[in-house]
């Protein structure tokens, strides 16, 4: 049971930002949205270093010096991997900046789902990873631990939920069906973890390097995406004190619970 529930919680935090739609008239304010931008990075950016990245070079002690081996590669994958898919899916950031006009607007709405859709995948599999971890007795790697990632993960996805909800409704779309539009873009993070656990059963030497390609992967996200939006414009400052925010609480939750 706390393995799934720990899978669902980051699923639940993209389907409570959905149902901001039910509850918001209008669409999120820039302020507001900036600083949730903000405060995801910075979950996503504590995240990856304390739960992936150095749980990876752990289970690498046996390497010596070369410890880091693993991790640097798997990180770099993670990158090269997302570098590799944002060249066949268009960036948030662009999506925004699109020509007006019906069929325009229908098109950036469905590029942002898939944008979102997509990015949700390598967080879905750093779930997976430190679960199966846990669930091979990985002394790294604890319950408590695997259970601060998912919160961490369902903070910054509650964000994402709106983000997808919101313009849903502002083209008139249902609120029911914009909903449904904002869930449907997490339902890959369940997924990918629960293949990510079967995979890395088989594979269990290799969890360091699937540990550090959550990482590579969700830091790719944080830079290329989450950053340039929250800093751009006025009120840049916002973004960046809530980067702050949520890199301390993610850390704070990591160590106190790990």
């Amino acid at each position: 049971m706390e393995v799934f529930w720990g899978i669902l919680i980051p699923f639940l935090g993209t389907s409570l930002g959905a149902a901001c739609v039910f509850f918001m008239k209008k669409s999120m304010s820039e302020i507001v949205q900036r600083a949730l931008t903000g405060f995801a990075a910075g979950v996503m950016v504590a995240a990856s270093v304390w739960s992936l990245l150095i749980p990876a070079i752990e289970q690498s002690t046996d390497m010596g010096k070369f410890s880091f081996v693993p991790a640097a590669i798997g990180f770099w994958v993670g990158v090269l991997f997302l570098l590799l898919l944002d060249n066949v899916i268009p960036h948030l950031h662009q999506n925004s900046k699109q020509a007006e006009g019906p069929k325009s607007h229908l098109q950036r709405t469905t590029m942002m789902v898939l944008a979102v859709t997509l990015h949700n995948i390598p967080e879905g599999m750093a779930v997976g990873v430190v679960y199966a971890g846990y669930l091979a007795g990985n002394l790294q790697i604890t319950a408590a631990g695997a259970l601060a990632l998912s919160l961490g993960i369902a903070i910054q996805n509650f964000p994402e939920g709106a983000i997808i909800s919101m313009p849903l409704r502002a083209e008139e779309m249902k609120k029911s069906k914009a909903f449904c539009g904002g869930v449907l873009s997490g339902v890959v993070e369940p997924i990918g973890a629960v293949l990510t656990i079967l995979a890395a059963q088989f594979i269990v030497p290799a969890l360091p390097y699937l540990l550090s390609f959550a990482a590579g992967a969700m830091l790719y996200v944080v830079v290329e995406e989450l950053i340039p939006e929250m800093s751009q414009g006025k009120h840049s400052n916002i973004g960046t004190v809530f980067f702050a925010v949520g890199f301390s609480v993610m850390m704070i939750l990591d160590v106190a619970l790990g």
